[in-house]
């Protein structure tokens, strides 16, 4: 536990990752400020002093996890003629599954102060799924470029394809379903085998 009046480095990524642990633990239900700072090991109060309040704490952790896929899809562009096309994609769209995404995406929804944040940081141009789905395009296209995607392939309506199902199935997803990535992952190799 941190002593009072002694910076927390990293405070914003260290209360984003124990709520990943604990929404991966114990299930959405299970996350408060408390369990938040606890998992963290931090001062009950650290998780206020840093957020105006537990909804812009989920609505910030939920971007920030939006940001980072978004930035790891934006990197795709520079994998055309590398490795394959469906590994490719399916490295970035199962970013969004990782640490809880079903889970914590459930848990926005039921947090409506936290949801209309999130939708307003979007309209905003907060990168999320539609820059998810601009990466996945512009990628799927230098690989058409190559040679390596058919011609035939709409490279805008499978990056929506994609990207829809696997929005679909962070929506509809929560612990103690099955896993949804292999569904995802099959859906890649369907749409890129054609």
């Amino acid at each position: 536990m941190s002593p009072r009046g002694v910076a927390t480095p990293d405070v914003r990524e260290r209360l984003f990752a124990a709520a990943e642990r604990v929404v991966a633990r114990d299930g959405p239900g299970a996350l408060t400020s408390r369990s938040v700072t606890t998992e963290a090991g931090c001062a009950k109060g650290l998780l206020h002093a840093h957020f105006a309040g537990f909804d812009e704490f989920v609505a910030e952790l939920c971007l920030d996890r939006f940001a980072r896929t978004a930035t790891k899809a934006q990197a795709l562009s520079m994998l055309a003629g590398q490795g394959t096309v469906a590994r490719n994609l399916d490295a970035v769209v199962l970013a969004l599954f990782d640490s809880g995404g079903p889970a914590l995406s459930g848990l926005a929804m039921t947090r409506p102060a936290a949801a209309l944040r999130i939708r307003a940081a979007l309209q905003d141009g907060a990168p999320g799924f539609t820059a998810i789905q601009e990466a996945i395009t512009s990628y799927l296209k230098a690989e058409q470029g190559l040679g390596r995607v058919a011609e035939t392939v709409d490279p805008r309506t499978m990056a929506l394809a994609i990207v829809g199902t696997a929005h679909h199935l962070l929506m509809t997803s929560w612990p103690g379903m099955p896993d949804p990535r292999s569904d995802i992952t099959r859906l890649v190799a369907s749409l890129v085998d054609g």
